[in-house]
């Protein structure tokens, strides 16, 4: 890696509240403007090639008051200033003087141990503010890192008398937008973000997410005008917006609240139990807010701004870190044509009260012995890395019967599943076995386990875990997004380091770049992923405006490559509908970058169309290069990326509701030299609802000189591999 601090540290020191300090990128095109109001109330601004992105906006945090004593002082408090002053002091918001500022360069390449691109460039301007509440004697430093891509900057509260276990009641960070915006949102929740995209302008977010309430009153949103990051927004003059957060750690996770009358986002933290936002000790420091801007789509989806503002890889040994490619045992429950549970009548209560070898099985378990051992034939014969098998432990027919703090214990299978022998087959066969750990929202439970459950995982050549949290939280209270949940999370990653374990946490918290840190965080659900076809679907689009929102925190298990999407023709009790074409399916392990990618669909299917699948098997998982090629939120992507340690290269494109052609050179190629393309691509009949298998495929010759017009039919797309010819 090399680092290089390209300026001596600049500190200036101030009495008072100083003129407003400028800071621009290193490329010159961003301009940032830190100000106190006369109050002494910090705001920050932001330009970009001189238009205006982020008005005028204020910072600050309001803490939680002690009521008891603030009832006592104000008893024996006449002055109605100091009444005032006394308010004050449970706030972050105002009196600020500035003390010193402080501006810096950096500039270094660093190495992914996974990722879109062999190296990343992490080169930004910095001014760290250091503020003074005169009245309290209390400091905060707001720390500003301005990139080519966008802005970053965070709360610090370093250590001092006055200011050292403090709770949050809010954050009132705001981001004052410069008009009506085009957005593409998805309402605030603090439990999940497994919804499909809605594009407005802002000001109609209030009206649509009322009229979406009342069609399901299940959802648990905080305002009607709440919205959760990452935020995508368009200004009528081109400009593309992304509003997220990185390095969320030991904090609880923000959504934004629109003020639809001036166009302002404030922050809003999830709550715990007590309706708390954060328990805080200094020295300390709030995650990374961030603002990525350009006037071109693709930059947005190229940034690695996130993954830059957080911390360097914490693992030393990072050998047994690999990206996988699996098959697995889970579609099949997911749409109904098997089970988890092993038995229909057999509650288990309490794991080691109860006897599954006494239960009648029901004749739908997935997970048995002799299924799961085709699964692992068919990763073998097909060159996959890795089988999932979910529904293999004791517990699940009582998940929703008692107390699921006592449901799973992770180590336990029931009677039809062999682990030392699945294991030793699988192992002979030069296949990996993946856990499935089904939390079910009870933390404790799994903490109680986990070293356990990991240690059971060592044994038996599990060297991955999916982890579920579907439900709500236990303790009772608690959400899926607030700190101590999040702080499990990171628990759980830490903790699977120690035994070399990669984590693939599905009903998690949406990703903040954290993998740089931990890269054995090789996956993430936290989005409305394929699952959701076999529950009614997901709108066409959808998948065109994933990398925008998203992944811009880090990859997804989205777990695509769904062949047959009509869903009753093999559970017939089920009538949803795959919304996608089969070529839109190959694209997606192009365009939705993982390093952890599944063939989600059954056997039988692959089977049945073999050329296709034959693109799945081809195209790698961890890429050299990647260069977007087309992107406009939610009506197309492609991309093209090189995979590692080879000349090849493979291109997808996901396509909207409207039909279009797709024109795209292959000037990325190496001059002089010749590749075969193969070309998977929609029929010209093709339609996701009514047509969505028709499919073609062509190879041709190419160059770096070579130009491809393709039609992507509505909900489809194309894949492209691009092998070198030697």
């Amino acid at each position: 890696m090399k680092k290089y601090l390209l300026s001596v540290l600049i500190t200036v020191a101030f009495f008072g509240n100083a003129s407003a300090q400028e800071l621009k990128s290193p490329n010159q095109q961003f301009q940032m403007e830190f100000k106190l109001l006369a109050d002494g109330t910090p705001t920050y601004s932001l330009d970009y090639k001189g238009k205006v992105v982020i008005k005028q906006s204020k910072l600050g945090l309001e803490l939680k008051s002690d009521k008891k004593t603030l009832e006592y002082d104000l008893k024996y408090s006449t002055a109605e200033t100091e009444k005032k002053l006394l308010f004050d002091k449970n706030s972050l918001l105002n009196n600020f003087t500035i003390v010193n500022t402080q501006n810096s360069t950096f500039d270094e390449n660093w190495k992914p141990v996974w990722g879109e691109v062999a190296e990343i460039r992490n080169h930004y301007n910095e001014m760290a503010v250091t503020l003074n509440q005169n009245e309290t004697d209390r400091q905060i430093v707001i720390r500003f890192r301005l990139f080519d891509d966008g802005l970053g900057f965070r709360y610090e509260f370093p250590t001092q008398k006055n200011l050292i276990y403090f709770v949050i009641k809010e954050e009132r960070t705001q981001f004052s937008m410069a008009g009506d915006h085009t957005a593409y949102w998805i309402s605030g929740d603090y439990d999940t973000q497994e919804y499909d995209y809605t594009t407005s302008k802002l000001s109609e977010i209030r009206n649509l997410s009322r009229q979406a309430r009342s069609d399901n009153a299940s959802q648990t949103w905080f305002s009607d005008t709440g919205v959760q990051t990452a935020l995508m927004m368009k200004t009528a003059d081109g400009l593309y917006i992304n509003l997220h957060e990185a390095a969320l750690i030991d904090y609880s996770c923000m959504s934004l609240n629109l003020d639809d009358k001036t166009m302002i986002f404030e922050s809003h933290l999830t709550p715990d139990a007590q309706g708390d936002k954060g328990y805080m000790q200094a020295p300390s420091h709030s995650p990374w807010r961030t603002i990525i801007v350009n006037d071109d789509a693709r930059q947005i989806l190229a940034s690695k701004m996130t993954l830059n503002l957080n911390d360097p890889c914490k693992i030393e040994d990072t050998s047994w870190i690999k990206p996988v490619k699996y098959v697995g045992v889970w579609w099949e429950m997911i749409t109904g044509k098997s089970s988890w549970s092993y038995t229909n009548d057999f509650p288990s209560i309490q794991l080691g009260i109860t006897d599954y070898s006494e239960a009648k099985p029901n004749g739908t378990h997935g997970a048995t012995t002799n299924h799961v051992k085709e699964y692992i034939d068919f990763a073998a014969a097909n060159g996959f890395d890795g089988v999932l098998v979910e529904g293999w432990n004791e517990g699940w027919e009582d998940w929703f019967g008692h107390s699921k703090d006592y449901v799973f214990d992770f180590v336990t299978p029931y009677p039809d599943f062999d682990v030392k022998g699945i294991h030793e087959y699988a192992k002979a066969k030069g296949v990996k076995m993946i856990m499935h750990h089904e939390t079910s929202g009870a933390t404790r439970n799994y903490e109680r386990h986990m070293d356990k459950a990991y240690q059971f995982m060592n044994d038996n050549g599990y060297d991955a875990v999916k982890s579920g949290y579907v439900g709500p939280i236990l303790p009772v209270g608690e959400h899926h997004y607030s700190q101590s949940t999040i702080n499990h999370y990171q628990y759980a990653i830490e903790k699977a380091a120690d035994y070399k374990i990669m984590v693939n946490a599905h009903e998690a918290v949406r990703p903040t770049g954290i993998c740089r840190t931990y890269p054995n965080l090789i996956g993430n659900e936290a989005a409305r992923g394929t699952e959701f076809q076999a529950f009614g679907g997901s709108k066409p689009n959808h998948v065109t405006l994933l990398p925008f929102t998203r992944l811009i925190g880090g990859p997804m298990d989205y777990t695509p490559g769904i062949f047959e999407m009509d869903i009753k023709k093999f559970s017939p009790n089920n009538d949803s509908h795959v919304n996608s074409t089969l070529a839109n399916q190959l694209a997606l392990y192009v365009t939705m970058y993982s390093p952890l990618q599944m063939a989600a669909d059954l056997i039988e299917h692959y089977n049945q169309f073999p050329d296709a699948f034959q693109f799945i098997k081809d195209v790698a998982i961890d890429w050299s290069d990647s260069k977007y090629l087309e992107a406009e939120p939610g009506q197309y992507i492609t991309v093209a990326r090189k995979a590692k340690g080879t000349n090849n290269w493979f291109i997808g494109n996901v396509n909207g509701e409207t039909p279009r052609t797709s024109t795209i050179a292959l000037d990325f190629l190496d001059k002089g030299k010749k590749y075969t393309a193969t070309i998977y691509a929609d029929a010209k009949n093709a339609h996701y609802k009514t047509n969505p298998q028709a499919y073609t495929i062509r190879k041709m010759t190419v160059t770096s000189k070579s130009k491809i017009a393709q039609l992507s039919a509505p909900g489809g797309g194309y894949a492209i591999s691009i092998m070198e010819i030697k």
